[in-house]
């Protein structure tokens, strides 16, 4: 099969004109960079775990492009036009990729709480009371939907204006993808609360098919695109990172992050992200494995 991209962490072939495949590597980013680590069984937890969540999906009737799963870090899905150029997106085009990322945020982590403590978000913002001061691991008032581009080199948040612009959707579809996404999450938390777990955020990704009807694409669900807490320490008031942002972690503890933003922000030549130390890559396959069979029950 030919490949016909190569990004983060997975590998796109050409099975047919209607079908891709996905493989999944054992390589990690983070920030938009790409780690010179290898995460042992990092691709294998990613693809199981993703199907897990489309087999939930398929049972509550919600459009979506996973095919099948022929090896254990390989997933088979329906093939849609990927358009780089944004004018060619209008309300015509149909079996695409809607070049947004879309965030739905139900707790304060991550970088909306940066946000906050450089004073560009206030509680009120968000839906809290005047005069509340949010903290770290706070449950928000209601979840915040965000987007931010997709196929741009770095990933830029956008307001609902710039993404309409640029994906060629109509108001009445962003709003239909915005339902799509807390109908998913609803589904995700019902899971969580069964498993112990907090889902505090994640990201997803959409594509019209044929007809123009809304489709989840790519993976979901995952350590990668969403955040996870351990209910009991959060009920005790501690945090404990269940996915990515453990490794994320790493980095700011190291001071790489703060780095890398100073020279994005001032424009420099972005400094080059270190490999991670053996400790730390243990740590996080063991979490990889650990949390599949945790979201999933089932024996990796």
């Amino acid at each position: 099969m030919k490949m016909i991209s190569k990004g983060k962490v997975k590998e796109v072939y050409e099975v047919d004109e209607r079908e891709l495949e996905f493989r999944f590597t054992d390589q990690i980013s983070v920030f938009d960079k790409i780690i010179p680590s290898s995460i042992p069984r990092k691709g294998e937890t990613l693809n199981k775990t993703s199907v897990f969540w489309f087999e939930k999906l398929k049972e509550r009737g919600i459009k979506n492009h996973y095919i099948s799963s022929p090896e254990p870090n390989v997933m088979r899905v329906k093939r849609v036009n990927v358009i780089h150029d944004y004018d060619k997106m209008t309300g015509d085009t149909r079996n695409f990729l809607i070049p947004l990322e879309v965030i739905c945020r139900h707790y304060i982590a991550g970088s909306l709480n940066d946000k906050i403590l450089r004073g560009e978000i206030t509680g009120e913002m968000l839906g809290f009371e005047a005069g509340h001061v949010p903290k770290y691991g706070e449950k928000l008032p209601k979840p915040i939907i965000e987007f931010t581009t997709k196929l741009e080199p770095v990933d830029r948040k956008l307001t609902e204006e710039e993404a309409l612009e640029i994906s060629g959707l109509s108001i009445e579809e962003l709003s239909k993808i915005k339902d799509i996404v807390l109908s998913i999450d609803n589904i995700i938390a019902e899971v969580a609360a069964a498993n112990n777990l907090i889902h505090v955020d994640g990201k997803k990704e959409f594509g019209m098919d044929e007809n123009r009807n809304i489709m989840l694409l790519d993976t979901f669900g995952t350590l990668d695109e969403d955040r996870w807490w351990d209910t009991d320490k959060w009920q005790e008031g501690k945090i404990n990172e269940l996915s990515k942002e453990f490794v994320r972690m790493h980095y700011r503890k190291t001071g790489y992050f703060d780095e890398l933003e100073n020279a994005r922000t001032k424009g420099l030549p972005e400094p080059d992200i270190p490999a991670l130390p053996a400790e730390i890559i243990a740590q996080t396959t063991e979490l990889y494995v650990r949390m599949y069979e945790r979201i999933t029950g089932r024996k990796l």
